[in-house]
């Protein structure tokens, strides 16, 4: 398995942790992300999980549904990661924000800091627990620091949040995605 891979199943884990810690009245809260709610984050994340498989396997892709169970819907998308990852051939193209894109740069670096991220919206959106893994934020941020210009288009992370001088990189990353903490 790729170190990329690694991270991104990583992430899913983590945010799998939040998904399952919620409480069924909390679907319909509002996430950080403007106009979602904690079911919008989820389904999210899980359509990305679910489009990549489905890229990886040259399958179509079965987004979640609109009437689908939040906690079923991630299972299912977390299952599909978790047999495709581990033996997927990371030198194929596969759909990208921009167009195909190798796969080891969509899985070790998008959607692992985009995972990364939506696990703290997560949290917020339904009180949990919003600690993000040092390491992985280290990198996430030195990762996206230079596609700076390109994240903040439309649909993408809104505009950088100034948070105070001396705050954690955590609160650093997270202001820079357009968060407020």
């Amino acid at each position: 398995m790729s170190e990329g891979t690694d991270r991104l199943i990583t992430m899913l884990t983590a945010f799998d942790s939040r998904v399952q810690a919620a409480k069924s009245g909390d679907w319909g809260r509002p996430a950080p992300c403007e106009g979602w709610t904690a079911r919008d984050v989820v389904t999210h994340v899980a359509n990305n999980v679910l489009n990549l498989t489905a890229g990886l396997t040259g399958s179509e892709p079965k987004p979640m549904a609109a009437d689908e169970d939040t906690v079923v819907g991630w299972e299912r998308a977390l299952a599909a990661a978790n047999v495709v990852l581990p033996t997927a051939d990371m030198t194929q193209n596969v759909p990208g924000p921009m167009g195909p894109m190798p796969a080891e740069m969509v899985i070790g670096r998008l959607m692992s800091m985009d995972t990364l991220v939506h696990i703290w919206d997560l949290a917020r959106a339904v009180g949990g627990d919003e600690r993000l893994d040092a390491e992985a934020v280290a990198r996430a941020y030195d990762g996206v620091k230079p596609m700076d210009a390109m994240i903040r288009r439309p649909g993408v992370f809104g505009p950088k949040v100034e948070c105070a001088p001396g705050s954690d990189l955590q609160t650093e990353f997270l202001s820079f995605l357009g968060r407020t903490v």
